[in-house]
């Protein structure tokens, strides 16, 4: 009797580790949407406001990246550099307005929405009124331009069709986020993963105190038969 309830007790803790290491890590979520960045002499950097917040000055380049990314440091910078007496070389400068270099990268097909393939990437120079925002600077030269109901930017020239900064899983299948405008920038945090594959920090802590459990249950059916 004391032997079976031994072997009882390693079985349960041998099923309750399986069970743990069974649900695995969930896989990494991202989000599919495009992103806003500012150029410079020395390449993109990963804009801090919207697009409708920005005042770019003239001679400066904005970008657009549309992409799948968990959030701002993985995110996909545009493909093109930004040079803005390249950009903006057939447009001579005027009084009372100013140049804006313009990058949109609609990105690759493993980024696309099901169904839809992306445009090819352009660059365009935007003249406008001296306060315009970045914003007002992309809807002169990029329309249509599709925004959310926060104010999220969805679709450049109509791409991609629906959709709205949608969560994306491991698999490449997206789902609507609850709130996209906001989750791009922490959705490794909300998903509890690194990106790294392996089990979280949650996982093994849960294993090791199973294991510690299951000595304990050893130990104890060990003085019960001594």
């Amino acid at each position: 009797m004391r032997r079976t309830g031994r072997a009882t007790a390693l079985l349960v803790v041998l099923g309750a580790v399986l069970a743990v290491l069974g649900a695995g890590p969930a896989q990494a979520a991202g989000y599919r949407y495009w992103s806003f960045w500012e150029g410079s002499g020395s390449g993109w950097t990963y804009a801090t406001q919207g697009p409708s917040l920005v005042r770019p000055d003239d001679g400066t380049v904005q970008g657009f990246r549309f992409s799948v990314s968990e959030d701002s440091q993985d995110s996909a910078k545009p493909r093109r550099a930004p040079a803005f007496t390249k950009i903006c070389a057939d447009t001579p400068a005027e009084d009372g307005t100013k140049r804006i270099a313009l990058v949109i990268d609609p990105g690759t097909t493993a980024d696309a929405p099901a169904g839809e393939t992306p445009p090819a990437l352009r660059t365009a120079c935007a003249r406008v009124d001296p306060d315009a925002s970045a914003a007002e600077a992309l809807a002169s030269v990029a329309k249509p331009l599709r925004y959310s109901s926060d104010a999220m930017l969805c679709a450049i020239t109509g791409y991609p069709v629906s959709g709205c900064g949608e969560q994306v899983s491991g698999d490449g299948h997206g789902t609507p986020a609850a709130s996209a405008s906001a989750s791009p920038a922490g959705s490794a945090a909300a998903t509890g993963s690194g990106g790294s594959g392996g089990p979280s920090a949650g996982v093994l802590v849960g294993v090791g105190a199973v294991l510690l459990l299951g000595i304990a249950a050893v130990v104890q059916a060990r003085r019960r038969r001594g």
